[in-house]
């Protein structure tokens, strides 16, 4: 282990079309209408009052903490998306104003290092005593993560020394004091692992080594902690507590279960500090997790969460498309999960996953505009029943502005912004193609460049052009949906070619102006799920390369009652440019069956052929709010 690391973002620029449009949609609008948002400046957006929460804990101005007791995470994140912000294109005058929103946070920071706005507004509450509910360390990871990302984006290191003396406060409070416990949710243990890199400092290793290695153990510090507790946040435990994962010691867990972000947070940290220490029994827990959640619990997009109660995991095969959680928060953990895997072991599995959650049910997190935002990322939605009836309240059939618990549409800012972290990575000897985006990376260790030009997803083939010269393992992935392709090398086509874990690999003395042609031929494909799914039985979905389609109303109609024969096989239509940013759709073959008016009959429905247009999911609510359909029943 310990012998792969992701090539960082600071060394990979990104060109293509597609992503480096998100890139600057990220830059250029998201950003900017997300600080909007944290200073309540959006009409008709949900309030937030994060700056206005530091600046009545500064003591600047008078007012009540509002929102959720996690509220200041919002601004850390947007902080952390801002830092790659500026990396990818200077900005003076955000960099003004983020050093201001820093400054602002300094200021609400007590002597001894300790920050929380919730907790120094509403003093009366005892601090890091109700840590399953209060968010304390949630937080403070968030912190730490922005204050990483700023110190390496910009080299200004005053949110580092502010998230540095509040990880060496938690340090004293729980190695030094032995205070028992770990959080409520999981996201200090990756964050600590982040600024141990920075600072070479085996204290905040250990740090988050003990949280990981505390949790679970019996007798349960939640259930004590429950017991002793006279005050909480939205009510005492049902002790279950495998919704915060911690029912079992994290060696001992074999199956993903509770809620499904702190879930996949827990996971990333375990991948990184067994790869980090060499703990081949903490790795072992980590792979049986990776297929629990991969194997019997993902959806097709790569959503993960089946149920809005807990916002959890439930059983395995239990994957309802239009009651769905499919949080994007979870969606990015997943692919946070799967990189971390990857450094460990370069197995094609992990990118494909990371493929699947990226152009799927993360970037359908957010509107094409980079204004408007899903929280839940259902398969399937129904206008007047999606967002209205009890059942399906959380299943929104268009984006909202805002959120009053906005974890997700930060995380997704900071997620595009630092996209370029997971599309290239390097060890001694090999150089690792995960993803197919358009990009130039610089490997400053191995004294070479390498530029992708493609037009990926849309089209298929990938030019490598290489500047500099050496002598190492280049190696592309074969996606897992990818059932043949072409390979040429400065122009001669090669057959005989060798593979390991997924990818491709040609070792070779790399010199200046070598060039490989891959080719996969992007198919339609039709997917069918394990008879185990009894939402999918007897349907249909298709996809194309790593885009899952849907179709929408405002295309088709009702969707409801449209069946696609068996032999109907779908035609990939030309590039339209206008349509949705530019898209590929497709249109299928299909019957439409048309009831009477009875609520019940005696009659069956008549019949008629239609032609069924498809887009890509990511970019379905982007028009007019209608039904929305990933599966469809099929028939002979």
């Amino acid at each position: 282990m310990k012998n792969n690391k992701n090539i960082s973002y600071r060394n990979v620029k990104i060109t293509d079309r597609f992503f480096s449009a998100y890139q600057r949609l990220a830059v250029e609008v998201v950003i900017p209408y997300q600080e909007a948002i944290l200073n309540d400046e959006v009409e008709g957006a949900e309030k937030s009052h994060v700056f206005a929460n530091f600046q009545i804990a500064a003591q600047e101005k008078e007012g009540a903490f509002y929102g959720f007791v996690f509220q200041d995470s919002d601004l850390y994140k947007w902080l952390e998306a801002v830092s790659y912000s500026l990396y990818l294109k200077p900005d003076d005058a955000l960099l003004g104003r983020a050093d201001n929103a820093i400054a602002l946070i300094g200021r609400a920071q007590q002597a001894d290092g300790y920050i929380n706005t919730y907790f120094t507004i509403n003093d009366q509450y005892e601090k890091f005593a109700n840590l399953r509910e209060a968010h304390e360390l949630y937080c403070a990871g968030h912190m730490i993560e922005a204050a990483v990302s700023y110190y390496e984006a910009t080299g200004n290191q005053n949110l580092l020394a502010i998230a540095r003396k509040k990880a060496d406060l938690i340090y004293d409070i729980f190695i030094n004091q032995s205070k028992p416990g770990y959080p409520g949710h999981q996201e200090i243990e990756l964050a600590l692992m982040r600024l141990y890199r920075v600072f070479n400092e085996e204290k905040y290793l250990h740090l988050a080594k003990h949280f990981i290695d505390e949790r679970g153990k019996s007798p349960s510090y939640f259930d004590e902690e429950n017991a002793r507790l006279d005050w909480f946040v939205w009510g005492k435990s049902n002790g279950d507590n495998r919704y915060n994962q911690s029912h079992l010691p994290v060696r001992e867990q074999r199956e993903a279960v509770g809620h499904a972000v702190r879930a996949v947070y827990m996971y990333t940290a375990m991948a990184d500090i067994a790869n980090e220490t060499g703990d081949e029994e903490l790795y072992k827990a980590c792979e049986i997790l990776w297929a629990s959640i991969t194997d019997r619990k993902m959806y097709l997009t790569g959503a993960i969460g089946s149920t809005s109660f807990s916002e959890a995991f439930t059983s395995d095969y239990d994957l309802p498309n239009d009651t769905i959680y499919g949080e994007t928060c979870a969606s990015i953990g997943l692919a946070f999960f799967a990189q971390k895997m990857l450094n460990i072991n370069p197995d094609s599995n992990y990118a494909d996953v990371i493929e699947r959650v990226l152009y799927n049910s993360i970037l359908s997190g957010m509107s094409l505009s980079g204004t408007n935002f899903f929280y839940c990322n259902p398969l399937e939605a129904e206008p007047g029943v999606s967002g209205v009836t009890h059942s399906y309240s959380h299943v929104k059939p268009s984006r909202p502005k805002w959120y009053a618990c906005a974890c997700c549409p930060p995380n997704i800012a900071r997620f595009l912004t630092s996209l370029g972290d997971y599309i290239w990575a390097e060890n001694d000897s090999q150089i690792f193609s995960h993803l197919f985006i358009g990009s130039m990376m610089e490997s400053p260790a191995k004294n070479i460049k390498i530029e992708l030009e493609t037009d990926y997803p849309y089209q298929s083939s990938l030019n490598y052009h290489f500047s500099g010269s050496g002598l190492f393992d280049f190696c592309i992935r074969m996606p897992d949906w990818a059932k043949d392709f072409s390979l040429t090398l400065n122009g001669e086509r090669i057959d005989i070619l060798a593979f390991q874990n997924g990818y491709l690999k040609i070792r070779r003395k790399w010199d200046d102006g070598d060039v490989i042609i891959v080719d996969f031929p992007l198919k339609v494909r039709k997917i069918y799920a394990n008879d185990k799914v009894r939402a999918n039985a007897g349907k249909v979905a298709f996809m194309r390369g790593p885009l899952v389609y849907c179709a929408e109303e405002c295309d088709n109609g009702k969707l409801q009652n449209i069946f696609i024969p068996r032999n109907s096989e779908p035609e990939i239509l030309a590039f339209d440019p206008n349509l949705l940013n530019g898209v590929v759709p497709l249109s299928a073959q299909a019957i439409r069956a048309k009831s009477d008016e009875k609520l019940y009959s005696e009659n069956p429905p008549a019949e008629s052929l239609i032609t069924v247009k498809l887009i890509p999911y990511y970019a379905w609510a982007n028009r007019k709010e209608g039904q929305m359909r990933v599966w469809f029943n099929e028939r002979n």
